[in-house]
């Protein structure tokens, strides 16, 4: 995991509803600027105009472009929370559409905007609140993956804590690149190909669960 850079911290924490408001107006606009023009283009000067605030409010939220990045970034990632795992169904036979329902809400979570995402996986440098982000989702999807598996009577790997690890990764790591660019592979493909990759390794050579 990278250090966190703390020139990138946001600056405020708006207690008040209407400061909360200005702030969530910002990170709309940074959002949109950043999907329209580029990152390099996407000056502080003009989100500042498309927020219709002036640079001087903007400053007191965020000290830079970066930081505003990292933020919506942070947001990407807390927006990611697996809400339907609960309710999955764990018989004997149902592992195929287990794994689709996790490749699926991990694709649902990048369909937003490609040129967005691609900015924020190129270009994004890291606060401390996105370095925090990112321990708490991964800490939280792996655990509620392995939590499934090991109530799953398909699966059959010799250590649920690391295939859980190793699935995170695997789907979170080639849906944030394909999706970033929906060019190089469609979606479809995308997603039967990693069900497929992923149940098949899940299955194992019928050998018990690990611990």
């Amino acid at each position: 995991m990278p250090s966190a850079d703390r020139r990138l911290q946001p600056r405020r924490k708006p207690r008040q509803v209407r400061a909360e408001l200005t702030r969530e107006r910002i990170l709309a606009a940074a959002a949109h600027v950043f999907a329209e023009y580029g990152y390099a283009a996407g000056t502080t000067n003009r989100i500042a105009g498309h927020a219709r605030v002036s640079i001087g409010s903007l400053y007191q939220y965020f000290p830079n472009k970066d930081a505003l990045l990292a933020e919506l970034m942070v947001r990407h990632i807390d927006r990611g929370t697996w809400t339907e795992a609960d309710r999955l169904d764990l018989s004997p036979g149902s592992l195929e559409p287990l794994v689709r329902a996790l490749v699926r809400d991990a694709i649902d979570n990048h369909r937003d905007d490609p040129q967005l995402l691609r900015i924020m996986i190129e270009e994004t440098s890291f606060s401390q609140d996105l370095v925090d982000a990112i321990d708490r989702h991964g800490r939280s999807r792996v655990e509620q993956v392995r939590g499934l598996l090991a109530r799953h009577p398909d699966v059959h790997v010799h250590d649920l804590g690391a295939a859980a690890e190793l699935i995170v990764f695997t789907v979170e790591a080639n849906t944030h690149k394909l999706m970033a660019d929906p060019r190089t592979l469609p979606v479809e493909t995308l997603e039967n190909e990693l069900v497929d990759m992923v149940t098949r390794y899940l299955r194992g050579n019928g050998g018990g669960n690990g611990a």
